[in-house]
């Protein structure tokens, strides 16, 4: 026995040969959870498809009844389905209104606020901060719908007038929309900031920029395909926002007698007066008594169609935002 362990120690390392198993192992944890991920993948491409026929469905049983046509429904300027109006401008007017001035309020705040927890909060500033607006997104919608009306609606009518701001106007419910959204603005844009190397911050220090001058001129640019897609997903959010607008906006379609009315003076433009989103008029018009097939019920899934391809648009613009200004370091 001593002769064979003495031998094969005087072997050298080349000559000692260890058999190495490099099959592939099955690992079933992995297995099953790649497994499970695939389902939910098949199951959300079935479930968006079964939405897409729906709404395909009824919206085409609303466009071949003999009272409603493709043409007045796209430049019709009075929605009131009880004359067999079905107009969508003020319906659509109105979303986008309270959707832009949503915006004009969540991408500079939104955009501070990523600059400022990515560029300059401590460590311990940015684990206070994050969980706060983490609380703010958390928050039910129809709690900014009663802030909206109760709180926002009376500061805008006290800085202009009660005779120019209504009870139910577009500018608070898209003021308080702006608020909702700054969270989702926010956080994608500091994920795009973050994922900025910091070979370039260091660059821009030794040419002897300021922290503000880095975060602006170098920074800022690098990222800005993260940030228009955080923008235009925002705007998707804002477009789709229901319980805001249904409580502070209005519960009526603004409508005008021909384009001329709504042209003139911009008044389609006008932020303090009552106006009725679709999804607002969406949420309206399903509380009450009303009945299947009909023509309302059926209203429902074009005015829904119209909601899913403007979102769509805007998921497409953002994709293609992502894929022509996206910078690979």
């Amino acid at each position: 026995m001593q002769t064979e362990i003495s031998r094969a120690s005087s072997l050298a390392p080349s000559e000692v040969e260890v058999e190495i198993d490099l099959r592939r192992k099955r690992r079933w944890g992995e297995s099953l959870i790649q497994f499970s991920l695939w389902i939910c993948g098949i199951l959300s491409i079935f479930i968006t498809l079964g939405i897409v026929v729906v709404l395909l469905f009824d919206a085409l049983a609303f466009f071949q009844r003999p009272e409603v046509t493709l043409f007045e429904f796209f430049t019709g300027t009075v929605w009131q389905p009880q004359i067999l109006k079905f107009g969508i401008f003020p319906l659509f007017n109105a979303t986008m209104l309270t959707s832009v001035i949503g915006l004009s309020v969540a991408v500079p705040l939104g955009l501070m606020i990523a600059i400022y927890l990515s560029e300059y909060a401590s460590p311990r500033a940015r684990g206070i901060l994050k969980p706060v607006l983490e609380i703010l997104a958390g928050v039910p919608t129809v709690v900014f719908g009663y802030f909206a009306l109760n709180f926002m609606t009376p500061v805008l009518r006290g800085i202009f007038g009660r005779d120019v701001v209504e009870i139910f106007n577009v500018a608070s419910a898209g003021i308080v929309i702006g608020i909702l959204i700054i969270p989702l603005i926010s956080s994608m844009s500091e994920d795009a900031l973050n994922a900025v190397p910091q070979a370039l911050r260091e660059g821009a220090y030794a040419l002897g920029a300021t922290r503000l001058e880095t975060a602006i001129k170098v920074v800022l640019p690098a990222a800005i395909s993260g940030i228009a897609a955080a923008i235009i997903v925002g705007m998707s959010r804002a477009v789709g926002e229901t319980m805001v607008v249904a409580i502070a906006a209005g519960a009526g379609p603004r409508n005008f007698a021909s384009w001329s009315e709504a042209l003139g003076g911009l008044n389609f433009l006008n932020p303090f007066k009552a106006a009725e989103t679709m999804t607002g008029h969406m949420v309206r018009i399903s509380g009450g008594d009303l009945s299947y097939d009909s023509l309302d019920y059926d209203s429902i899934f074009a005015i829904g169609l119209m909601l899913f391809l403007i979102t769509l648009v805007l998921n497409l613009i953002s994709r293609w935002i992502i894929k022509r200004y996206r910078e690979e370091y």
